[in-house]
């Protein structure tokens, strides 16, 4: 029996985002005390690779700013005003990859460039490859967890407010939690 990777070796190869398997999540110190967590909802991602360990992939990624939510309305329409991401001016969130590394074993570091607010940087991001597989009904399917920190402020998300007991009152450091399952292209 073949096995999903050997089916896929050294032939050019698209991926397609599989969202109903796939999640954007980030976190933020509030208060200096406590995380709140949030998700982007509408996402996508293109993938195009030659063999079956990425190393070579090209990563194209882009979400809705205005897709925001953290459980609180009031403070998603705070997030999508001009204090934060104004999704009226810039209404997508993109990466680009520069490189995508194996390190050791299923891990890698994937380097690209991220634009918020239309404030592009190089960040690293660590990747766990999780491997290909075939489903149930024929479908190659690939699997990663992405994990890695960014400076809000560098992105031009500089709004806060000072706590009387010192401090501030949202941290600067967000950090990227993602779980994204790919599926190849005919």
């Amino acid at each position: 029996m073949e096995t999903a990777e050997k089916k896929i070796a050294a032939v050019e190869t698209k991926w397609a985002l599989d969202p109903s398997h796939s999640e954007i999540a980030f976190k933020v110190k509030h208060m200096m005390i406590a995380n709140v967590k949030g998700l982007f909802k509408e996402f996508e991602i293109n993938v195009t690779s030659n063999g079956v360990d990425f190393s070579d992939a090209q990563i194209d990624f882009q979400m809705k700013a205005a897709s925001i939510e953290t459980g609180d309305a009031n403070r998603d329409g705070h997030l999508k005003s001009a204090d934060f991401f104004d999704v009226e001016n810039f209404p997508l969130i993109t990466f680009k990859s520069s490189s995508l590394k194996n390190i050791e074993d299923e891990n890698y570091e994937l380097v690209g460039d991220l634009t918020i607010r239309g404030v592009a940087k190089t960040v690293k991001l660590d990747v766990e490859f999780g491997g290909v597989l075939n489903d149930p009904w024929g479908n190659t399917k690939a699997g990663f967890t992405l994990n890695g920190k960014i400076s809000r402020k560098e992105f031009g998300l500089v709004w806060n407010a000072a706590l009387e007991s010192g401090g501030v009152l949202v941290g600067d450091d967000v950090k990227i939690a993602c779980e994204v399952e790919l599926a190849k292209q005919a």
